[in-house]
């Protein structure tokens, strides 16, 4: 089979005040959603890439 998870929809957005709340950031050059590894974030579209600081990974 795929070597690829999938994704739960339910674990990428909150709701707050009856509104849906996307989780990951957003890329500072293109605008479309930054996915999330254990160390960087990281955008498909353009390459932009990021890395997270210890504090980020204390809270996942």
């Amino acid at each position: 089979m795929g070597k690829h998870n999938k994704i739960k929809a339910h674990t990428l957005y909150d709701i707050k005040d009856g509104k849906l709340e996307r989780k990951n950031k957003k890329c500072p050059r293109c605008k479309s959603f930054l996915a999330t590894d254990k160390n960087r974030l990281f955008c498909g579209g353009c390459g932009y890439s990021e890395q997270k600081s210890k504090s980020e990974d204390k809270k996942e």
